[in-house]
């Protein structure tokens, strides 16, 4: 079965998570963002296109090990260990 993928360059990816596109080039892109699983480079040109149906689910992961990291206390308050 083949995959489908919505791609998205820098400018849409933006605003679809609400972030600047200066911090997900110069901060996400290549650190938490990977070449061949999160984006690609077309043709082997400069152009960037990200693969949304990947960023979401790290974005998803993210969340979901970010709450697994919580300690929830008996006064209600959840602690971030």
């Amino acid at each position: 079965m083949e995959n489908s993928y919505t791609y998205l360059t820098t400018e849409e990816l933006a605003g679809r998570i609400k972030y600047d596109c200066r911090t997900i080039r110069q901060c996400l892109k290549d650190t938490v963002l990977l070449e061949g699983k999160h984006y690609i480079k077309p043709f082997g040109r400069r152009k960037i296109l990200f693969l949304w149906e990947e960023v979401e689910k790290e974005m998803l992961d993210g969340a979901r090990e970010h709450e697994l990291l919580a300690i929830p206390m008996a006064n209600g308050v959840v602690c971030h260990g």
